[in-house]
């Protein structure tokens, strides 16, 4: 399948020099982004603020695999898969991850809020609001979680919409 936008490589802005610096590389899926300037810009600044949040690096990489497997993204399944894996999660914790579960009760609780939000659009009813927080859920947690949603179906969407050519090994959706 052939991208339907091209994968810039032309940045006067800068954004795609910082994300290889911060990457080691430019994935498809920003070089895509990178014909909106203003997209890639908000897209990279969000990201950029929520690593400097409460959720943990592994917790919100989980997010980002639950919410790709949900969007039925193969890009991001294939691309948040890789780095799970790089931080060490076994092929029994991403199949786990991509189903809305852990082991762990309170990231068990998280994903399953994330699933559910997902899947509500956000209108999550008072039970399982109510679960979340008795696994111990903050409402700092609760607002970053939305955050991971939206950011990660903005990247979602735009591979659905642009197609960028998988640099990743591909997992199936």
């Amino acid at each position: 399948m052939m991208p339907r936008l091209p994968q810039l490589t032309d940045d006067p802005d800068g954004l795609l020099e910082e994300t290889r610096r911060q990457l080691g590389k430019v994935p498809n899926l920003y070089a895509a982004l990178a014909n909106g300037p203003a997209a890639l810009a908000g897209y990279l600044a969000m990201r950029d603020h929520l690593t400097r949040g409460v959720l943990r690096a592994r917790l919100r990489e989980k997010i980002a695999l639950l919410v790709a497997q949900e969007n039925r993204c193969t890009y991001c399944v294939s691309a948040h898969t890789m780095r799970g894996k790089r931080m060490g999660m076994t092929d029994e914790e991403l199949a786990l991850t991509r189903e809305a579960g852990d082991a762990d009760p309170h990231d068990d609780a998280v994903l399953r809020l994330t699933r559910e939000i997902v899947r509500t659009g956000g209108r999550v009813g008072d039970e399982e609001l109510a679960s979340a927080r008795a696994e111990n859920v903050t409402d700092a947690e609760l607002a970053e979680i939305v955050a991971h949603v939206a950011l990660n179906t903005l990247s979602n969407y735009f591979n659905h919409l642009a197609q960028p050519d998988l640099d990743f090994p591909e997992v199936a959706v």
